[in-house]
């Protein structure tokens, strides 16, 4: 959670400015759902890794602590690239390597714990939404 604590952090100025200025779809949610529904998503992304970290040592445990880590990494700069610098094509492509990144961690998982794996789902969800969001905006802006 405190990788999204931070990433939250650092474009807090562009949600609370630049943000506001765009042309967003009809279905966007408000702005404050989004930091609930991120916190609950951090935390199932812990309890998924923290299962992981308990399975007993493999090649299948390293791919899956891998797969968790880089998906991490893009989800920490999705945010930097569309809110910090207004970025919203490149945050497209990113959101959409995110996914890819997301979905072999899912796979991973699965492969050393089912648990883990089936409780990102909702992950996967909010970011398929996120990706729409951001492409509906890049369109429309």
């Amino acid at each position: 959670m405190s990788i999204g604590g931070l990433s939250g952090y650092a474009t807090l100025d562009g949600v609370t400015g630049w943000y506001i200025t765009l042309h967003k779809p009809s279905f966007n949610p408000p702005n404050y759902l989004f930091g609930p529904v991120w916190s609950l998503l951090y935390l199932l992304m812990g309890v998924s890794l923290f299962l992981i970290l308990r399975a007993e040592k493999s090649p299948a445990r390293r791919k899956a602590i891998a797969a968790f880590a880089i998906q991490l990494v893009l989800n920490f700069f999705w945010s930097i690239i569309f809110f910090r610098f207004h970025a919203v094509g490149i945050a497209l492509a990113e959101i959409v390597l995110m996914w890819l990144t997301i979905l072999w961690m899912i796979v991973a998982f699965y492969r050393v714990n089912k648990t883990a794996s089936l409780i990102q789902l909702p992950y996967i969800s909010w970011v398929s939404f996120a990706a729409i969001l951001n492409a509906v905006t890049f369109y429309l802006n």
